[in-house]
């Protein structure tokens, strides 16, 4: 397994990305990008346990290829917005560190 850092694939969607005039959407064409994205997640969680099973001549899709379709596309968003996803990440972090600290029942704590 290829593992990477945040800062290493903002690195390479940006390289990617550089390489064609067009370069980024804008951020509202991000949004609405992301937006499709995660209905099609959406659509493929409800075909693997909802009660909507895909159709015979759906295309096979799945769970793991639309995750990786909405990683790539917040890079995209975080990049064009010169922000740093792990910065981003070690913000929200500490919210749920500090805001939701007892709001959950830890493991292996007795009552």
């Amino acid at each position: 397994m290829n593992e990477k850092s945040l800062a290493q694939i903002q690195r390479e969607v940006d390289q990617y990305i550089s390489q064609f005039k067009e370069g980024y959407f804008s951020p509202l064409s991000m949004l609405a990008r992301m937006t499709e994205e995660v209905g099609e997640l959406a659509r493929e969680v409800n075909h693997l346990y909802g009660e909507k099973p895909k159709k015979a001549d759906e295309a096979e899709n799945s769970i793991e290829y639309e995750l990786g379709d909405i990683l790539f596309i917040i890079t995209c968003f975080a990049n064009s917005l010169g922000i740093d996803l792990t910065e981003a990440h070690n913000k929200v972090m500490h919210k749920f560190n500090t805001r939701d600290a007892g709001r959950w029942t830890p493991k292996n704590v007795e009552p």
